[in-house]
């Protein structure tokens, strides 16, 4: 399957069959942090091994459901899981859902991950905004023939919207939510870094890291999206403080900080509902 523009409008037919909203952003929830979606109003929700190219959810923490709604007062579509390259998908179905997104309607897009924190700014339980990447993947999700819609060679020099950071960070400090700020650093895992390679990070600019989440930036990127997203500081990257690494750590902790996180994301959907806020084109 080429997961093209051809077949992510095949999926968006599929979902506007069950779902009339006509989103104006995509949501993806990683590792932990679906609960948001049980506060999406007048929710549809469908099993990804249901909608045309998604394979199920494999990964404990992902519920595997594509969700439409509101939230905040915006229309949305939000994936509860998503699809990881370390399970043998490549990059180019990793970020299909964001493809859906786009011809469903969507010109933004919020992404959220677990990561693991290098800096030592950054303590467990810390939402970290992302302000830049590292795409350490191995790959690009838009290599091979160029898609219909695409800019072939996008600019990511604001890969996630200045003016939408703004925004989340207003939108923190109104709510009184600590909100760091990083660089996030996507490798291809499913191992967990070793304390050299987290070194070797550190010396590269990366804050946290973790597993997911560029692939689908940079076709949002080529897509024209504006993008923003946050990362929950789910463990110490190995070496920083010596203690052993477990998927488990990660569920514990995200949902030990999903009420600031869900309380976070509707405020945000809310305050960039105004139409004064629609991406300039």
């Amino acid at each position: 399957m080429e997961y093209s523009a051809k077949e992510a409008a095949e999926a968006a037919a599929a979902i506007r069959n069950r779902s009339d909203i006509k989103p104006s952003i995509g949501i993806i929830l990683g590792s932990g942090l679906g609960g948001l979606s049980k506060k999406i109003g007048d929710a549809v929700r469908i099993p990804f091994g249901e909608i045309p190219g998604f394979p199920e959810a494999t990964v404990v923490g992902h519920e595997g459901a594509l969700i439409t709604g509101t939230l905040g007062g915006r229309e949305v579509v939000a994936l509860s899981g998503r699809f990881h390259m370390y399970e043998g998908h490549s990059a180019a179905l990793a970020s299909f859902p964001v493809r859906v997104f786009r011809a469903m309607g969507a010109r933004d897009l919020f992404v959220s991950n677990a990561a693991g924190g290098i800096s030592h700014k950054l303590a467990v339980g810390d939402l970290m905004m992302i302000s830049d990447h590292l795409n350490l993947m191995g790959t690009n999700p838009l290599v091979g023939a160029a898609q219909e819609g695409d800019i072939r060679f996008p600019d990511m020099t604001d890969a996630y919207d200045p003016g939408l950071r703004r925004i989340l960070r207003t939108t923190a400090e109104k709510l009184g939510i600590v909100l760091r700020e990083g660089v996030y650093a996507g490798l291809l895992g499913p191992s967990y870094e070793t304390p050299s390679e987290v070194k070797m990070l550190r010396m590269l600019g990366a804050d946290a890291v973790g597993m997911s989440t560029v692939p689908e930036v940079i076709v949002a990127r080529a897509l024209k999206m504006r993008v923003t997203g946050v990362s929950c500081i789910t463990n110490a990257a190995a070496g920083v403080t010596g203690s052993a690494l477990s998927h488990a750590e990660v569920l514990e902790t995200t949902k030990r900080v999903s009420a600031d996180f869900e309380a976070l994301v509707s405020d945000f959907m809310e305050r960039t509902a105004s139409p004064q806020l629609s991406p300039a084109r």
